[in-house]
């Protein structure tokens, strides 16, 4: 592993945790996004994030580490800029796909990155539904990369739901 971080620390919680920079750095995202799909076995994941900076670069990395998972051919479909409830109406709707949001608070060179990993049934994964193998893969330097080419997968934007407010008016 050429740029190390300690599993134990960073993931917890449901995903992915830690001061940036610092603790957690970028190829983190790529690492989750890999895992997640591998872990879970999962052909296609929703993502999305706050709209920061940070959170931007790591849902960059995550979603091009998902298209990268072994033989997955994963399909990503990114929502851009939403909220945790418009991703998980967003699984739901998929048909109760796994998915990832990222979020930084704190001010710019002292923030904190939380990747929140969520299986098909919308709760954040836990020790007994893949947050631990996730962290054991990547203690391990087990990050699983594409067979090939023809086994990558491939990001697509997709159209988020109008949020509660948007549905009133």
């Amino acid at each position: 592993m050429l740029n190390p971080i300690n599993t134990d620390v960073v993931i917890r919680d449901g995903g992915a945790h830690g001061r940036y920079p610092g603790e957690i750095h970028e190829v983190v995202g790529w690492w989750l996004g890999a895992c997640l799909v591998s872990t879970l076995k999962a052909h296609r994941i929703a993502v999305a994030h706050d709209g920061r900076a940070s959170s931007v670069v790591f849902v960059q990395r995550l979603c091009r580490g998902a298209i990268s998972a072994q033989h997955h051919a994963c399909t990503v479909l990114t929502l851009r800029v939403a909220d945790e409830d418009i991703l998980l109406r967003t699984m739901a709707e998929l048909g109760e796909v796994p998915g990832a949001r990222v979020s930084t608070t704190g001010p710019e060179g002292a923030e904190t990155v939380s990747v929140v990993l969520y299986g098909p049934d919308g709760k954040a994964l836990d020790e007994d539904t893949g947050l631990a193998t996730i962290r054991r893969m990547i203690a391990d330097d087990r990050v699983p990369i594409p067979v090939n080419e023809t086994a990558k997968g491939r990001i697509e934007h997709y159209p988020h739901p109008p949020t509660a407010e948007g549905a009133k008016q």
